[in-house]
């Protein structure tokens, strides 16, 4: 019997879930799942291919794709990071981009695609010893997970966090149009009919605010080390 578990951290865009998520994994030598740069690489493919835009979304073309279509983690030795790869290639700069975050919930909320996405994230968790984040996670992904949490804060701090992000891979972007951005993908993800974001009734409920990443690592491992512990 495996002692180790599946954790999911939920939340809005910016909150530091996958910030986070990487942290615990690499000191519990768990896999790292960013759930959200899956549908970013399947964004990016979509844009490259020009098959969505601001004006237009063949989605019936994307869906012809997926077959052969490859998403997966791999560790860049270089920086010790998982990066995503899109068939065997890293994007992981690539995804970050606003014309992806303008465009990714979109894409998301299309039940074929998300059915798709599920499946793989379902076989990603077969052996446990996992740790993945997202917006639905806890509530469709992995409804039995051992332990849940979600990440809240507040809106104009998680836009200067992405703005900050941003500007870091040289994005030429102004705050407003961050702000802009993530009201928008909050709204999208929380009304779509489709697997909305939403708390899991058993999920913990942590506001990031006041708390430095550190601080949050704590936090999250207070209640993360007695379960594993109980495990053994």
């Amino acid at each position: 019997m495996s002692t180790k578990i599946i954790i999911t951290i939920d939340g809005t865009s910016s909150t530091g879930k996958s910030t986070i998520a990487k942290r615990i994994a690499k000191k519990l030598k768990y896999i790292y799942i960013d759930s959200g740069a899956m549908y970013r690489a399947l964004t990016y493919y979509a844009i490259q291919k020009k098959y969505i835009s601001k004006t237009h979304y063949f989605e019936d073309k994307l869906i012809n794709d997926l077959e052969s279509i490859s998403i997966d983690f791999k560790n860049n030795i270089l920086n010790n990071r998982f990066e995503v790869h899109l068939n065997g290639i890293s994007v992981e700069n690539k995804i970050r981009s606003l014309e992806v975050s303008n465009l990714v919930s979109r894409l998301a909320t299309f039940a074929e695609l998300r059915k798709r996405m599920v499946a793989t994230q379902h076989a990603l968790g077969n052996e446990k010893g996992i740790i993945m984040d997202g917006r639905d996670i806890g509530t469709v992904v992995f409804p039995n997970a051992e332990l849940k949490f979600f990440l809240e804060s507040s809106l104009k701090l998680r836009a200067k966090r992405r703005y900050d992000e941003l500007t870091l891979i040289n994005e030429n972007i102004t705050y407003n149009q961050v702000l802009k951005n993530i009201n928008l993908r909050d709204s999208q993800d929380i009304n779509r009919s489709n697997s909305p974001l939403k708390k899991a009734s058993d999920a913990i409920l942590i506001n990031t605010d006041q708390l430095t990443l550190d601080e949050l690592e704590i936090k999250l491992l207070s209640f993360i080390n007695p379960l594993i512990s109980k495990n053994l």
